[in-house]
């Protein structure tokens, strides 16, 4: 399992779930009908760094484990528990702006809602398979530590992978008006919010930010728009 699908199967999910999904605004798809549970948003408590991460990863690998069938082959359920489960718990705003860096600045409101919609569905589309295989013995979370100012925080964890090799990942927080949120995932070092923002930078600066758009919203089997 390569680092794209640790991102997503570690539960961190952040960079699919830093933005709105397809039906923002709308009725996100029904859980599962028919099927002995179904995850519900309270069961995510965040009260603090570490009990977000803890109780969020739980609620979803609960749902996961019980509805696996359902979700290999309707992928869109899937979508709806991370939207329901993990979504509200994402820095949205910040993680988007952030991964477009600079180019976020000069974007249109349109351009801007197009791109998180298209990277969401992209990151989804991509890796839910792995998603949907991912065991809950796989993950363990270790220990939260708090910035000085009690406004930042970042959640050490262990994600196993299929070999037995333990991969460190850890969640970056910040305290929001509405509470704990996550907006960055750390892999080996490595910062999602960073790679991302150094991949899309590039092809932004070779290709313009339109063209990017059309390249992921047509990957994503979208008609294309004309710029």
């Amino acid at each position: 399992m390569n680092c794209a699908k640790l991102l997503v199967t570690s539960l961190g999910i952040a960079a699919a779930a830093m933005a709105a999904p397809p039906w923002a605004g709308k009725t996100a798809p029904a859980a599962p009908a028919g099927t002995a549970y179904s995850a519900s948003a309270s069961e995510v408590d965040p009260s603090s760094p570490q009990r977000l991460i803890e109780t969020a990863a739980q609620a979803m690998m609960r749902d996961i484990e019980a509805n696996r069938a359902v979700y290999r082959k309707d992928p869109m359920q899937l979508y709806a528990l991370v939207d329901r489960i993990l979504l509200p718990h994402f820095d949205v705003d910040y993680a988007a702006r952030l991964v477009l860096g600079r180019h976020w600045r000069d974007a249109t409101p349109e351009q801007r809602k197009r791109f998180i919609e298209a990277f969401y569905r992209s990151l989804l589309t991509n890796y839910s398979d792995a998603l949907v295989e991912f065991k809950s013995d796989r993950l363990k979370v270790l220990q939260a530590q708090l910035d000085p100012g009690g406004k930042a925080a970042s959640v050490r964890s262990d994600v196993k992978r299929s070999n037995g090799q333990k991969v460190p990942v850890s969640y970056s927080l910040r305290l929001t008006p509405q509470g704990w949120k996550a907006w960055d995932v750390v892999i080996e070092g490595i910062s999602y919010v960073k790679s991302f923002r150094e991949d899309f930078g590039a092809e932004i600066d070779q290709k313009g930010l339109d063209a990017v758009l059309v390249r992921l919203e047509h990957q994503n089997g979208a008609p294309a728009r004309k710029t």
